[in-house]
């Protein structure tokens, strides 16, 4: 028999559900993430037959939804006072799935499988630049754990792993039909051995993860996204290629000009505690 609660008692009870129930919400979030991952990689293994660029194209698309919910679940995590430890470790495991396995497995079955049957050396070098990819994304997360707290947060040090499963993501939106030619599929493990050679680089690249301080910093960043949203309508299959592209350029840039000594932005400030825990 339950016992009787007054109505102040079971107004406490309530609350404790409902923040025990905002504990999950964060990593539920991540779990969505890594399902997205899985599901990729199925869609890869099921690219066979006479049209393989749906299932491409599917396998790619949930790469870029893995994405989203990435972005989320560390930001609803701080919005509700919820982020632990549990949730980071969960969160760096659910990437290298989401980010590091499931993009490698997509390219290889896209890029090299099909032309490896008749050229070996090409399905083995799709095999070493994929396990290379996967490699660098798992230090690149592996650095990221070790030195969250000591860099500057309005920079990453090294591609994000999520933005290097984009970049392969994106050429698959881009191109859903696999390569026709060798010289095609050795462009492609180029950019994997380049992707996964930025990971793990010490380049700087913009973070874009503090919220606005100004209403007017607020304004330009909700018309910012607003023209992106736009844009990504009316272009979804270049959309993506151009924008990480353009993203990876303007770091490289960036780099380039503190280098030889531009101080138009601010070099980054090593040595900040910040508890952000976006990878």
């Amino acid at each position: 028999m339950r016992p009787h609660l007054n109505p102040d008692e079971r107004r406490a009870r309530r609350q404790r559900a409902m923040r025990r129930s905002m504990f999950v919400l964060p990593s539920s979030i991540t779990m969505a993430s890594v399902f997205c991952g899985f599901s990729s990689v199925v869609m890869s293994i099921n690219a066979a037959g006479s049209s393989p660029d749906r299932y491409f194209l599917w396998a790619a698309g949930l790469l870029v939804l893995a994405g989203v919910f990435d972005g989320l679940d560390g930001r609803v995590a701080r919005a509700t006072n919820t982020a632990t430890e549990f949730g980071v470790q969960l969160d760096s495991l659910a990437d290298v799935i989401s980010f590091g396995m499931a993009p490698a497995i997509l390219a290889y079955r896209y890029g090299f499988f099909q032309l490896g049957i008749q050229d070996p050396r090409l399905r083995a070098v799709g095999w070493a630049a994929c396990f290379v990819f996967t490699a660098c994304g798992a230090l690149r997360l592996a650095r990221f754990n070790v030195q969250v707290r000591s860099t500057d947060p309005r920079y990453f040090m090294g591609l994000p792993i999520p933005a290097g499963a984009a970049c392969v993501a994106s050429v698959i939106i881009w191109h859903p039909a696999p390569p026709l030619t060798s010289s095609h599929a050795y462009a492609f493990a180029a950019e994997l051995f380049l992707v996964g050679m930025l990971m793990v680089s010490t380049l700087r690249f913009p973070s874009f993860k503090k919220r606005a301080n100004s209403p007017r910093a607020a304004m330009m960043t909700s018309l910012g996204i607003v023209f992106l949203l736009a844009v990504m309508t009316m272009f979804p299959q270049g959309f993506f290629g151009a924008f990480f592209t353009a993203y990876v350029l303007l770091a490289l840039a960036l780099n380039l000009a503190w280098k030889i000594g531009w101080s138009g932005v601010e070099q980054p400030r090593d040595g900040i505690n910040d508890p952000d825990t976006s990878h």
